[in-house]
């Protein structure tokens, strides 16, 4: 083989070493196609206790203030709630869920006092004492501003609307002077509700948010069923109605993206 022939075939084979890398580079920097997150899409669950108050117990028999007053005009106790929901993070500043909720029973009492011969003053006095349990199931919508991250920690408010399912059960009217008294069965009412919120968001993951949350709902009115006389002498007719119910609820959760 000349010279020439031997210089030729060495530079072939310089170029073609030269072209590998270049060939190898460009098959390393061909674009990756990532497949895309779905959405903003998360779900939720929080457990929380309840503070519920409520502005009066009503019944047809406490027309007359002057025969009818209370010792103690009622509370209930707090409750444990647990909570479900699917929401989307629409940007940075804006989201949106629907919350379904269940609110254990919780113990009402109260004590009033009458008359019993219809005349204020006279000194005949009798008591009422009063007891029930209370529960619901809470539908809400909800939207919610938030308002910026700082070390990973996002405070929102918002404000949500639906229905609540409230359940009066296991009601009693115990007379201990008279020896006399009453109950009524459960009963089950929807009432529109709404609530306010506030809280913090705490990134514990890049999917995962611890949720501190405080909530203000409104649950609308509760009843109870007929009421009777516990010896069946007379008729009452009519139910006890609970006005005006809210709580302030605290809760503790964890929403998870998609």
């Amino acid at each position: 083989m000349s010279t020439f022939k031997n210089y030729a075939a060495m530079s072939a084979a310089l170029v073609c070493l030269g072209a590998a890398p270049a060939y190898s580079a460009d098959l390393q920097e061909a674009p990756i196609v990532e497949v895309q997150q779905f959405g903003g899409w998360y779900l939720r669950g929080d457990i929380g206790m309840s503070n519920q108050q409520f502005d009066k117990l009503d019944y047809v028999g406490f027309a007359d203030p002057v025969v009818h007053g209370w010792h103690n005009d009622g509370e209930f106790d707090a409750g444990i709630t647990g909570q479900i929901g699917v929401g989307y993070q629409f940007n940075d500043w804006f989201r949106a869920d629907v919350t379904a909720q269940y609110r254990g029973k919780t113990e009402f009492s109260a004590l009033d006092f009458y008359d019993t011969d219809g005349v204020a003053g006279t000194g005949d006095e009798a008591t009422n004492n009063y007891h029930a349990k209370k529960s619901e199931w809470l539908l809400l919508a909800n939207a919610y501003a938030d308002l910026g991250t700082f070390s990973g920690i996002t405070p929102y408010v918002g404000a949500g609307i639906g229905a609540s399912r409230n359940t009066i059960s296991g009601f009693t009217d115990d007379n201990i002077i008279t020896g006399g008294g009453g109950f009524a069965g459960s009963d089950s009412q929807w009432e529109f509700a709404w609530a306010l919120h506030a809280g913090l968001g705490i990134k514990a993951t890049d999917r995962m948010t611890i949720d501190l949350g405080y909530s203000y709902v409104d649950l609308g009115d509760g009843k109870t069923g007929t009421a009777y006389n516990y010896d069946g002498v007379g008729t009452r007719n009519a139910a006890f109605e609970f006005k005006d119910i809210v709580s302030h609820d605290i809760k503790l959760g964890v929403r998870y993206a998609f």
